[in-house]
């Protein structure tokens, strides 16, 4: 099950389980997986945004994300 996915700067996505293993399925590029993503993600599912050179991502809602 989805929980978190994360959106980097050059457009790759990554995802991860409740257990925090990668979730392969729906990692790629963002273009490719957006939909699959956002149709099979629980609400409670984490989007982050890591763009910047931040240490730490930005939370986003799934409609920004």
């Amino acid at each position: 099950m989805i929980q978190t996915v994360i959106r980097l700067r050059n457009d790759l996505v990554m995802v991860f389980d409740d257990r925090g293993e990668q979730v392969t399925t729906y990692q790629g590029q963002y273009e490719g997986v957006k939909r699959d993503i956002l149709k099979d993600a629980p609400p409670d599912a984490v989007f982050l945004n890591w763009f910047g050179s931040s240490a730490i991502p930005e939370t986003v809602s799934r409609e920004e994300w």
